[in-house]
């Protein structure tokens, strides 16, 4: 009989782990050090969420949670905890704006705030384990949609619950499945995007390394609606823990009867393969995701045929991507009615971000969808760090577009996000403050995009490398009148002639930043200033004598030694060596450099 009473529940995913695995040793050896090991369990989860002060580890069943521990305190952490019964204090979770501790999981604002029906099992289960995922109702769904639902009774199902596709097209789910379905062909395939290659997302690769059960039970109910006996997993190379779970997940679902021939005595076979892409952006889009797979180059083809009708192999087909799949099982064990009980009218059930840049908690939420970003930003991410102020989140990855301070309480909703000039995307969301230059911000979008364009269409092709170099010319100070009119007309031609969805949503970067931050294009076309003082072929660097104390911080940050200075001397700076590089300007506190 087992003697376990304790489970400490240790962030083992890709952002905690290259310092988690030392502290998951330490932790072991302490243990039975102490004549502990048999009473104490350590479990290592996916991902937790709360990356800006991992690695965590989660106290069960007290839900005491640690932050930021170090193989270095171990001996401390157990001799307190678990043989004083006193919780180590140092290691709890501090808001920033309060010395009052918050030692619990669910007191602490980040996740408080938050409502988890995708990451319902994230630092909760061995994601290595299908009993775990069982345990947590796991592949009841797919148990419920074999045995007693017809395919048409799925796909009501799903339509139901108003489930929009998480990949950022935003396409009803249901009437996907519903296309495929009716499409002749006895051959047929399910596809899961796991490709992710927008800058600032983890929000896939999060939820295959911390449940990739999920994924799975979401294929297996996708199959079974449109009589399919195959499935790819399309995941990126650079994803090494998620497809290495993947792997496991496949292995043990087939061992219990869950994938493979007769699934649960049910007489219904699928099988799924995974399938790594090499990291090209393009291929996110459907099309050119499903030429990947058959070894041919990734580049996406004219739309119709749709692939529900010819996609993989030219045989009907449907691609969704890892969220989407993750909420599939939940949705038939609980009800499309369930599901659309949380949301809005148009954007139903919840939505998972990734939330980076200027922001004081980095890490994976998710909330209703409804919930303003102003919540999510200011209540769940902590505000901006080092009491700068909000200038912009820049949502929908590189296809997005920047969304300003007086926009903040925009709900996180289809429709409302695209009125204000943004796309939900995947759900990258890049949070910037007020040292962000906007035009240099478009500017680094546009060069992502640019080397990500697959060349297949002119308009994307030439386009995207004319609106580059246009920007590149603004921001060294070589703007000229007409600019602004130019990149509007361009971003246009190039939304409404390209091929796909990364032409015809690449301009969207500039058109949202000239729609709020017009001033800024201005001031460096025709002043030749940068506002935020980051385009640096525009910066010209001074000392004010007066302001100056003499304490030569500014000399021992200058890389190339343009900084003249000795004690007790007021510093100054030779142009000739100045590389604009800022570390004068970022190091000075008391503002004697402008």
């Amino acid at each position: 009989m087992s003697r376990i009473r304790t489970q400490l529940m240790l962030c083992g995913g890709t952002g905690c782990k290259a310092t988690s695995h030392g502290v998951r040793e330490a932790l072991q050896k302490e243990l039975e050090k102490r004549g502990l090991a048999e009473e104490i369990q350590i479990v290592e989860t996916g991902c937790n969420g709360f990356c800006s002060v991992g690695p965590v580890m989660l106290v069960q069943p007290e839900g005491i949670f640690y932050q930021k521990i170090q193989p270095k305190d171990i001996p401390q952490l157990v001799e307190e905890h678990f043989l004083k019964g006193r919780p180590l204090k140092r290691l709890f979770y501090v808001e920033p704006a309060s010395e009052e501790t918050i030692p619990r999981m669910n007191e602490i604002p980040f996740f408080s705030h938050q409502l988890l029906w995708v990451m319902r099992n994230k630092g909760v289960i061995d994601p290595e384990k299908i009993d775990d995922y069982i345990a947590t109702d796991g592949y009841f769904g797919v148990a419920k949609a074999l045995q007693e639902m017809t395919p048409e009774e799925i796909i009501a199902e799903v339509k139901t619950s108003g489930l929009r596709g998480r990949g950022g097209a935003g396409f009803p789910t249901g009437l996907k499945w519903e296309f495929a379905r009716k499409s002749p062909g006895e051959v047929k395939y399910v596809l899961c995007n796991a490709d992710e290659g927008d800058p600032g997302a983890f929000m896939d690769r999060s939820v295959l390394e911390a449940d990739p059960h999920s994924v799975l039970e979401g294929m297996i109910i996708a199959a079974k609606a449109i009589n399919s006996h195959q499935g790819y997993i399309y995941c990126r190379t650079e994803y090494p823990l998620a497809i290495h779970r993947l792997n496991i997940a496949i292995a043990q679902a087939k061992e219990y009867g869950l994938l493979g021939t007769d699934i649960l005595g049910t007489g219904f076979d699928f099988d799924i393969e995974i399938y790594e892409g090499a990291g090209a952006f393009v291929c996110g889009e459907e099309t050119a995701l499903m030429r990947s797979i058959e070894g041919k180059r990734g580049m996406p083809r004219p739309r119709p045929p749709f692939p529900a009708q010819k996609g993989l192999w030219e045989k009907p087909t449907i691609l969704n991507n890892v969220e989407t799949l993750a909420n599939i099982g939940q949705i038939i064990l609980k009800g499309g009615k369930w599901y659309a009980g949380v949301g809005t009218e148009t954007s139903k059930g919840t939505k998972v971000f990734a939330l980076s840049g200027d922001i004081n908690n980095i890490g994976l939420v998710e909330v209703p969808m409804g919930t303003p970003l102003r919540t999510i930003i200011y209540d769940i991410g902590g505000g901006i760090p080092n009491k700068k102020k909000f200038k912009a989140v820049q949502l929908g990855g590189p296809s997005g577009g920047c969304i300003p301070e007086q926009e903040l309480d925009t709900p996180v909703d289809y429709q409302a996000i695209a009125k204000v000039g943004a796309i939900m995307g995947s759900g990258g969301m890049i949070v910037m403050d007020e040292d962000t230059c906007m035009v240099d911000m478009a500017r680094f979008f546009m060069d992502f995009i640019q080397d990500e364009s697959c060349g297949k269409c002119t308009p994307c092709r030439e386009g995207t490398r004319r609106l580059l170099e246009t920007l590149d010319r603004i921001c060294e100070g070589k703007g000229k009148a007409g600019d602004i009119e130019l990149l509007k007309e361009l971003s246009y031609t190039i939304k409404d002639a390209s091929l796909c969805g990364l032409g015809q949503t690449g301009p969207n970067p500039i058109l949202s930043t000239l729609r709020y931050f017009r001033d800024e294009y201005e001031a460096h076309i025709y002043e030749k200033r940068c506002p935020a003082k980051r385009c640096t072929a525009l910066l010209k660097f001074e000392i004010n004598p007066e302001l100056c104390t003499k304490c030569g911080l500014c000399f021992k940050a200058c890389p190339s030694g343009a900084i003249i200075w000795q004690k007790k001397e007021t510093a100054r700076i030779d142009k000739e060596k100045c590389v604009k590089c800022l570390s004068c300007f970022e190091k000075c506190k008391f503002g004697a450099i402008f």
